[in-house]
């Protein structure tokens, strides 16, 4: 895995830190990993839609 380093908003973090303390994520970083992986499948899946309304 490869680190990167990035600024957020502090209310963001905030909120990233609620759902680590109630026990949605183990902690921030898989919190992040989540966004991202819903983010690169909600595109993928756009992707596809645009692909077949083309047909």
């Amino acid at each position: 895995m490869e680190r990167v380093t990035l600024r957020i908003p502090k209310q963001q973090i905030d909120e990233v830190e609620q759902m680590v303390e109630t026990g949605e994520f183990p902690n921030r970083s898989e919190a992040i990993r989540s966004a991202v992986r819903d983010m690169l499948n909600e595109q993928d899946g756009e992707r596809d839609e645009r692909g077949r309304n083309r047909s």
